[in-house]
């Protein structure tokens, strides 16, 4: 006779096409002996994440009665975790733990994440602790190239790179939206998912290659055994105080072999389940803080694990 699973009920915040993630959710629960059953809040019914979970229509995340709706939701379908995945529902989630504290998200606090997805605030934060960025335009002769990511923007959306005076003074009209930063054309970009407890603890670092990008977002990566990225990533982890699911992204200047930091996501990343894959296992890292479980860091990640990701229809 199957042993009866122990039912916990998980929120995502903007998974709707965390598919992917999800299902490896579902199977860390089931080796922790528990039944993890998916709920998201979206905008609208048909979503990807419809074929693992239930889908319930939410509110914007500017919405003036968000976290009243979000705790109705939590309350009615007994939600013990939460998990955002897009920029916008990483402040809720902290936000809807610090007011009603009924459930739990591995998050930063929402303050924090404010200043993280403005590029500008944030540029300035891992300056101030002495992390290595590409420097930032402040004034004066531009040095070519330079590449203009939007303050507030995600998924590379609105990012332009600056090589001559006309597009300069263009962009200088409204300096004030735009992050400048000298461009680096021959570069390899990393991605480093990470898993740090309520408590401080690193219990994951997990490096990986970004071999393709679609619309913003890693279509093909592997991961990679790098000792300086690895470093790197824990001294920023640690200046910062970050806590939660948290992505790094760094760049590597191929003329100089200069490391350096672009930015700072505190969820989880779209290419995550790589790191998951090979042997990383942020589900049960996550289920088990949510439980008041034992934590052992992640130290058997293999490097060389590529993924390659790809469409797939959910017909409705």
């Amino acid at each position: 006779m199957e042993q009866e699973l122990k039912p916990i009920n998980v929120l995502f915040l903007g998974g709707a096409k965390r598919v992917s993630f999800g299902r490896k959710l579902i199977d860390a629960g089931r080796a922790l002996g528990l039944d993890v059953k998916i709920y998201s809040y979206e905008l609208e019914s048909e979503v990807p994440i419809a074929a693992i979970g239930g889908v319930i229509i939410g509110r914007r995340w500017s919405a003036p009665d968000l976290l009243d709706h979000l705790h109705h939701v939590v309350r009615s379908y007994r939600i013990g975790l939460m998990l955002p995945f897009v920029d916008g529902a990483v402040a809720v989630a902290g936000a809807y733990v610090a007011t009603y504290g009924d459930s739990w998200a591995p998050v930063v606090n929402p303050g924090k994440a404010e200043m993280l997805f403005d590029k500008v605030a944030s540029a300035r934060l891992f300056e101030d602790a002495g992390l290595p960025i590409p420097p930032t335009y402040s004034g004066g002769r531009p040095d070519f190239p330079l590449i203009a990511k939007p303050r507030h923007g995600s998924a590379s959306k609105g990012i332009e790179v600056i090589d001559n005076v006309t597009d300069f003074k263009r962009i200088l009209k409204v300096a004030d939206r735009y992050l400048l930063q000298r461009y680096y054309p021959q570069r390899e970009e990393y991605t480093v998912d990470c898993y740090i407890s309520a408590k401080g603890n690193i219990l994951c670092v997990s490096p990986r290659r970004r071999l393709e990008v679609v619309g913003g977002e890693v279509s093909r990566t592997v991961t990679v055994a790098d000792k300086e990225l690895t470093d790197e990533a824990v001294k920023a982890i640690r200046r910062l105080e970050l806590r939660g699911a948290v992505t790094l992204q760094y760049l590597r200047d191929k003329d100089t072999e200069r490391l350096m930091l672009m930015e700072i996501n505190p969820r989880l990343g779209g290419g995550v389940v790589c790191s998951v894959h090979a042997g990383a296992d942020i589900p049960q890292l996550i289920l088990r803080e949510t439980l008041g479980l034992p934590l052992k860091p992640a130290d058997n990640i293999k490097p060389n694990t590529l993924i390659c990701r790809y469409f797939e229809e959910i017909v409705f």
